[in-house]
């Protein structure tokens, strides 16, 4: 049953990875972090906008509006060409992610409230309820919501805010799921992943992680990529649920906190070791490693022939598929987050509370 759900797996990656906005987390529902943007060959400061706290999730982008969470408590919109506000709604403390779909945009609080909004407006639908702290981002199965919470559950709720089902596990949640066609993927702090129904949470197997996560696994054909704790990162084959390979990283043993941006080649990721990772997708072997001034907990993104993440030491780089630096650039404070893509412009956020949008002038 579970190879039949995978089949179209591959399908759905490269589907999703080629949409001109980014609406989640990892730009699509397999979290894979890819996109076929076509971006300009130097990237300028174009703009930047300024919350009132800190921004730790990803910026979300639809339709030319940028979409992001502060801990001031208000989720934004903001147009992506000038960076003018278009709205804002005051909703709780955001340090997840926020997810669009169709007319609404999603958001989970650190109360452990999630809200559906109105895209256009920025009023609130439904509201519900959970009972621990949100701060992974939400994935969508058609009209339905998926949402992780701290309180060891991940919810499935209706357009209208009412719970499908629920899945519980030993420790609380921290990163989103992928969702490929009939199935989603969950890494939690019991150290397992868990493959799921996407339509009824019914269990379809689980992988034993040898250690906890706290990010998204990704998933590209039939195999799922996912950094632990433990300072593992692991390949695992979906239709036999055996783990493939496993990559440690020397000397430094530090935890994998970001989520790995999956193209046909690598494995991209990044690591408290200060360091991202290039990792051979087929074998698991070090292909190359990139030093930074800090830890590395915000997730890579692939735009074509280059790799854009950000580091705690408060620079955003910019690096070939060899692991080279071709740019950075200075921000104000510690990034977080991942990057966004979409319409020619990389939307990355800081602790500081600054949204700075880079592209052509």
């Amino acid at each position: 049953m579970l190879s039949r759900i995978l089949v179209s797996t591959l399908f759905v990656a490269l589907s999703t990875s080629m949409a001109a906005d980014w609406p989640l987390h990892r730009g699509n529902a397999t979290q894979t972090g890819v996109s076929d943007e076509k971006l300009p060959d130097k990237l300028e400061y174009k703009w930047e906008f300024k919350t009132k706290n800190g921004v730790e999730g990803t910026v979300v982008i639809s339709d030319g509006v940028v979409y992001v969470g502060s801990a001031d408590k208000h989720l934004y919109a903001l147009d992506l060409k000038s960076g003018q506000l278009k709205w804002k709604t005051q909703l709780g403390i955001i340090t997840a992610s926020p997810g669009v779909n169709g007319d609404r945009v999603y958001v989970g609080d650190a109360d452990g409230k999630f809200y559906c909004l109105n895209k256009a407006t920025g009023a609130v639908i439904w509201t519900f309820e959970t009972e621990g702290q949100i701060s992974a981002a939400p994935n969508f199965d058609g009209d339905n919501v998926l949402i992780p919470a701290h309180d060891s559950t991940l919810y499935c709720l209706n357009k209208e805010g009412k719970k499908i089902w629920d899945f519980k596990i030993e420790g609380p949640i921290y990163g989103g799921v992928a969702v490929a066609k009939g199935a989603t993927f969950l890494a939690g702090c019991d150290s397992m992943l868990h493959v799921l129904d996407v339509k009824t949470g019914k269990s379809l197997g689980s992988v034993d992680l040898k250690g906890q996560s706290g990010s998204a696994a990704a998933v590209f054909g039939d195999h799922l990529y996912v950094g632990t704790m433990s300072n593992q990162v692991l390949a695992i084959n979906l239709k036999t649920l055996k783990i493939e390979w496993e990559f440690e990283a020397p000397r430094r043993k530090q935890p994998f906190y970001a989520s790995a941006a999956v193209n046909e080649d690598l494995v991209v990721i990044g690591c408290r070791d200060d360091k991202v990772w290039g990792i051979d997708r087929k074998t698991g072997k070090r292909k190359w490693d990139f030093l930074t001034d800090h830890k590395v907990d915000g997730s890579a993104v692939i735009v074509g022939q280059r790799i854009f993440v950000g580091s705690f030491d408060q620079k955003f780089y910019v690096l070939n598929l060899k692991g080279e630096k071709i740019a950075e650039y200075s921000l104000d404070g510690a990034i977080m987050g991942s990057p966004a893509v979409s319409g020619g412009c990389v939307v990355i956020g800081t602790d500081k509370g600054t949204v700075y949008c880079l592209g052509a002038k």
